[in-house]
């Protein structure tokens, strides 16, 4: 079930690994360090809203609104307006009959969760337990929903056909993250999609996606969006992640479905007064984000090859890009040192040198003590980098973790 020792690694928010407000001055400053150095960088793979300021990140919501809405219309009034044009045009890339907005992505699946408990009789939800509601949330499905979870595997990947069939206790709902984050990323084949859903299927159970990152699966499936979605009965996905918006997420599936997604909403506090900085982030993002994502899955193929490449040509010993090749634009690296070394290896080569290749290190959730992984991700402000570019920089930041360690 649930675990209630929540531990934050949000490479999008450079999040801490303990809850906000737990953290001491010197992990504050440690913080505001990072955001300095990857703000001031003049080389990144990726640039994240957090490495812009407040000013900055108001001043393009502003520019950018305009281009998605009539800035002289009225605002939104409990999700009519702007929020209510977003859901149309999620349910239109979908292909869903409606889809709701929801403040949080956590907010919006445990109401998926709970909406299918109540209508298949069972509130016994499969899923992984690297999956997000068993290790981000603090075990807040049975806490607060009364929903109890099992786990067809414990591989890190997701279940296979044969495992979901054979499963021995009956469940209610099977949910599948896309991609599976504290894995790597990573995805099956469409083929194996398709498997496991008929065999969901076979046990009468309904199919939930937690499609937080669902934008980009597209180039791994080889399929669009709507025939990705049609396989779940609801698909819930972000806007502040791969999209860069401010925050908020959708949950997507049949109007009957969404109209009571929409009592429970209210219920759970999701019903606000205004939201529309959130939905005109979302909008531009859909705008701006959506159509790049296939380049940037190609090229974190060709950063990834390079880091394997710089790690053996340095003679690094013990070292994991995982996957391999990457499943959509974001993927792990593993090295066997502390991670308070290898932050500030990252953050120093910022510093000094203006190009940061990596961001955060965190301590691997199992096995022996000083190993450590971090999560890059490849957008917009990587497809300048060249294989050459990538092998430049590993060899820099080596050379400091030697001098750390």
């Amino acid at each position: 079930m649930g675990n209630t020792n929540e531990q934050v690694h949000d490479e999008a928010t450079d999040g801490p690994a303990v809850p906000r407000g737990q953290g001491d001055e010197e992990a504050d400053a440690q913080r505001l360090r990072r955001i300095t150095a990857w703000r001031r960088a003049e080389r990144i793979l990726s640039r994240m809203p957090v490495d812009r300021s407040l000013g900055e990140q108001l001043a393009s919501l502003t520019a950018g609104a305009a281009t998605v809405t009539d800035l002289d219309r009225p605002a939104d009034i409990y999700g009519d307006g702007v929020v209510a044009e977003l859901e149309q045009r999620i349910a239109g890339l979908l292909g869903t009959e409606a889809a709701a907005f929801f403040p949080t992505g956590t907010m919006a699946q445990q109401v998926a969760l709970r909406c299918w408990a109540g209508r298949t009789g069972n509130a016994t939800v499969a899923m992984h337990p690297l999956a997000h509601p068993e290790v981000h949330e603090r075990g807040a499905l049975p806490a607060v929903s009364g929903l109890r979870t099992v786990h067809p595997t414990t591989e890190p990947r997701l279940p296979t056909a044969d495992e979901v069939r054979d499963f021995a206790e009956p469940f209610g709902t099977l949910m599948l993250e896309l991609p599976l984050r504290d894995a790597g990323f990573v995805l099956p084949t469409w083929e194996e999609l398709e498997a496991v859903v008929a065999a969901a299927r076979e046990r009468d159970a309904v199919v939930h996606f937690d499609g937080a990152r669902l934008w980009e699966c597209a180039s791994r499936f080889g399929r669009e969006l709507p025939e990705i979605a049609a396989l779940a009965d609801s698909v819930y996905v972000s806007f502040y992640k791969t999209l860069g918006g401010i925050s908020g997420a959708a949950l997507a599936g049949s109007a009957s479905l969404i109209e009571e997604a929409r009592t429970w909403r209210h219920r759970y506090g999701g019903q606000l007064f205004q939201q529309f900085p959130a939905a005109l982030a979302a909008l531009i993002g859909l705008d701006r984000e959506l159509p790049k994502l296939p380049s940037y899955v190609a090229h974190a193929k060709v950063v990834a090859a390079a880091l394997d490449e710089g790690f053996t040509q340095a003679g690094a010993g013990w070292f994991r890009v995982h996957p391999a090749p990457p499943h959509t634009h974001q993927f792990q690296v593993w090295l066997p040192y502390p991670p308070d070394v290898l932050s500030e290896a990252s953050v120093r080569q910022a510093e000094e040198t203006g190009v940061a290749l990596f961001r955060r290190w965190h301590p691997a959730a199992a096995g022996p003590p000083g190993v450590s992984f971090t999560e890059v991700t490849v957008s917009e402000a990587g497809l300048e980098w060249t294989a050459e570019d990538v092998r430049a920089a590993l060899e820099e930041f080596l050379k400091r973790v030697v001098a750390q360690a």
